[in-house]
């Protein structure tokens, strides 16, 4: 997990490319919390799945399990999971809401993609359909005329991260968060909570592209919904964990001999 700070940021496509559902371009405050960084894998599920939390063990499509990001799973499959975390660590896991989500995937650039705006160096950051890829599935005509190295996925972590630490943001896998789907950001949150009143709730929203999409698909902005029990080779996940509030520090008790009166707080430390 990476804690990240606090902070504002503009949500959706800045540039001049952005589809409807990716404007209005709205500032949100996001609170400070944690993100896994990286995608969940397939040796984390298995073990939610050992443990009877995760009712489905999903098919690898013959690609390898351990490190490689989870797939073939639904949304309700990924809540599953973040319970069975909760419970397991006695802390709270969760999706992401879109607003962290997308937070997380810009770490304070307004580009289009994390390592900026050029799309032909794609490959160097992230999995999305190379020309291997391409030639495995030649009646897909959207291939990123590169090599990244992945035919399919890729382990976490292969990729470099973004300037907050965090891998494949952007590629690999689409990744569940929270929230309903609407079909454009008028009246959404804007202080980095789930977006879950209002929309359509039997479909949930997924972010940041995966192994089999043009780099147009993986742009900081680019956001796309499926049926929540809906389930791919290109869907997966990442986790939030929740800060506990900060509760403040009881006073310390009188000295010997000495007594507090009744209603007064004792001198907070940025007096003078």
């Amino acid at each position: 997990m990476l804690r990240l700070p606090a902070g504002r940021f503009l949500m959706g496509e800045i540039g001049a490319v952005g589809l409807t559902y990716e404007l209005p371009v709205h500032e949100v405050a996001v609170p400070s919390f944690s993100i896994g960084r990286y995608e969940v894998t397939f040796l984390e599920w298995d073990e939610c799945h050992a443990d009877g939390y995760c009712q489905q063990r999903p098919d690898d499509n013959g690609w390898g399990r351990g490190f490689r990001p989870v797939i073939n799973v639904s949304w309700v499959d990924a809540k599953q999971f973040v319970a069975w975390l909760s419970v397991k660590t006695g802390q709270r896991y969760r999706l992401p809401s879109e607003a962290e989500w997308e937070y997380a995937a810009r770490a304070g650039s307004q580009s289009t993609y994390y390592w900026g705006d050029a799309a032909a160096t794609v490959c160097d950051h992230a999995n999305a359909l190379d020309i291997a890829g391409r030639m495995q599935r030649p009646n897909w005509f959207w291939s990123n005329y590169c090599l990244d190295g992945y035919a399919h996925t890729a382990p976490v972590g292969s990729f470099p991260p973004n300037e907050w630490g965090l891998h494949d943001m952007q590629g690999n896998v689409w990744e569940w968060v929270e929230d309903c789907w609407h079909s454009d950001y008028t009246g959404a949150p804007a202080d980095g909570s789930a977006w879950v009143r209002g929309g359509d709730c039997s479909k949930r929203v997924n972010r940041g592209g995966g192994w089999g999409n043009h780099v147009r698909t993986l742009r900081s902005a680019k956001r796309d919904a499926d049926m929540a029990e809906g389930y791919g080779d290109a869907f997966g996940f990442r986790v939030v964990r929740e800060h506990p509030r900060q509760e403040p520090a009881a006073p310390p008790p009188p000295a010997a001999g000495e007594s507090r009166p009744s209603g007064t707080r004792p001198p907070s430390s940025t007096s003078p």
